[in-house]
């Protein structure tokens, strides 16, 4: 059995920076007229910290002269709290302005005292956010200038892609490293338009080439490679893809040099030739945070936007539809979540009836497969035996492979228009066999265990298999 008396013993080595006698070096911090020179002990200060300790070996002689080392960069008021931190491990934060404890930091960065740098920058970010927000530039410029504040690199990278139009206002975005740009773009939720990314990313290529006139007609071929070269390892990062054919021929067409042969002529085939074929190694549309558009355990945005643009017959003959910027004309108002409200039919009759414009979204149990359909009409309650047939033109089902892989996606429109629907007391939301939902007592009140998918009266079946499955989740939402 060991105890452990830390409090005192830490209290103890504090008490030895008061000491008159013992201690055998100086060190002097702050620059004139601010200068104050403090006493330590050689062997506590190398044991504590790996920067004092290669100083003083490189400073320090064997002529029993007090060594002296200098610190200019930190003031005594700074040096004092590290001292505390150094001898007895302590350090008092609550009175501190946040201003305060960023030197701290700082400071505690130069003399390589991590452990202290780790838990400076946690208390920061987890209790001083507001102020951190408000000197964004004091903390961005910070954080990269040096590799070890790799938390304030990183809250700097997702304060910037959370809120781009903040950075833009309030940090001269030229003014940014190329560690810190290419962390930035290659984001997957860069909360900015393409468009807008490629643009500023433009005007950093150009402030790294002030001889380089704005206008890129100007240019010759040597000032397209110098360009070339600047944005080498960001053009890749680039999702050309998700631009508006108008984007692409006003804001990339002039700039066609750039970019490699081969991706120039995809670009272009993407937007003139509809039976052109993607390769794969083009990047999805960066997922957008767009607060009201949907409320969904499901689906993400990149989801929405493909079935809006199948809705509104937006390049539906066009292979590349997934890489397009999102395309989000319409919110989706919950109607029915079946962890929320229950997997009866009755609920969904209750809920769901009389409503027009609705789109359904199936997780499909043990998979990360999704399945769903849009009705364009009502739906209806029938408790005769065989329900009643909705007709119409309109409606489609369709599948994804999972949340995040829409390139394999499926769209099947109705062929049948006379059996596009069923309504029945029993069955959910139910688009002929093609996707059908229902309980088999033909009791609305229980629970759906039926559940399949077979072709019948739409284009494409939307499942390798018509053998039942299990759902874990399904939603109807009213657009």
């Amino acid at each position: 059995m060991s105890n452990q008396f830390f409090s005192r013993l830490s209290q103890n080595y504090i008490e030895i920076l008061d000491d008159d006698e013992y201690y055998d070096i100086t060190i002097e911090v702050g620059k004139d007229p601010n200068v104050k020179i403090f006493r330590a002990h050689m062997i506590i200060l190398c044991y504590r910290s790996p920067f004092l300790r290669r100083t003083i070996s490189s400073r320090s002689n064997n002529n029993d002269i007090l060594a002296h080392i200098k610190l200019p960069n930190v003031s005594s008021e700074i040096f004092q709290v590290i001292l505390k931190y150094i001898y007895g491990g302590t350090i008092l934060l609550n009175e501190q302005e946040p201003s305060e404890i960023l030197k701290v930091l700082i400071a505690a960065d130069e003399l390589l005292l991590q452990e202290l740098v780790d838990y400076l920058q946690d208390y920061l970010i987890e209790n001083k956010s507001e102020w951190m927000e408000q000197y964004f530039e004091l903390i961005y410029q910070t954080g990269f200038q040096s590799n070890s504040l790799l938390a304030l690199q990183q809250y700097c990278t997702n304060f910037m892609a959370k809120f781009p139009e903040k950075i833009f206002k309030s940090l001269d975005f030229t003014s940014l490293s190329e560690k810190s740009l290419l962390s930035l773009i290659k984001r997957d939720d860069l909360q900015m338009k393409e468009i807008e990314i490629w643009e500023h990313v433009l005007k950093w290529g150009l402030e790294k080439n002030p001889t380089l006139l704005s206008d890129p007609t100007t240019w010759s071929d040597d000032d397209f490679k110098i360009m070339e070269n600047t944005l080498q390892h960001y053009l890749p990062l680039i999702r050309f893809f998700s631009l508006s054919s108008d984007e692409f021929i006003q804001k990339v067409h002039p700039y066609k040099k750039l970019l490699k042969h081969q991706l120039y002529e995809e670009l272009l085939n993407s937007y003139l030739n509809s039976n052109s074929e993607p390769n794969d190694n083009i990047l999805f549309p960066r997922y957008r945070n767009i607060d009201g558009i949907i409320d969904s355990k499901i689906v993400n945005l990149n989801i929405v936007s493909i079935i809006s643009r199948w809705i509104d017959k937006i390049d539906i003959n066009n292979k590349f539809f997934y890489t397009r910027d999102l395309y989000l004309p319409y919110k989706f108002k919950l109607l029915l979540r079946g962890t929320k409200d229950g997997f009866t039919p009755k609920k969904f009759h209750e809920l769901c009836d009389y409503k027009p414009h609705t789109v359904t979204f199936i997780k499909i149990k043990g998979t990360e497969e999704i399945i769903g359909a849009y009705n364009p009409l009502i739906w209806e309650s029938h408790g005769n035996f065989f329900g009643k047939w909705g007709k119409t033109k309109d409606s489609f089902i369709f599948s994804f492979k999972s949340k995040n892989n829409v390139k394999n996606s499926i769209l099947s429109h109705v062929k049948d228009t006379n059996r596009a629907l069923l309504y029945h007391n029993a069955y959910g939301p139910t688009f002929d066999d093609d996707l059908l939902l229902y309980v088999e007592e033909k009791d609305g009140l229980k629970e759906y265990n039926v559940f399949h998918c077979k072709q019948r009266s739409y284009e494409k079946k939307i499942r390798d298999t018509e053998e039942r499955f299990t759902i874990e989740e399904y939603e109807v939402f009213q657009i």
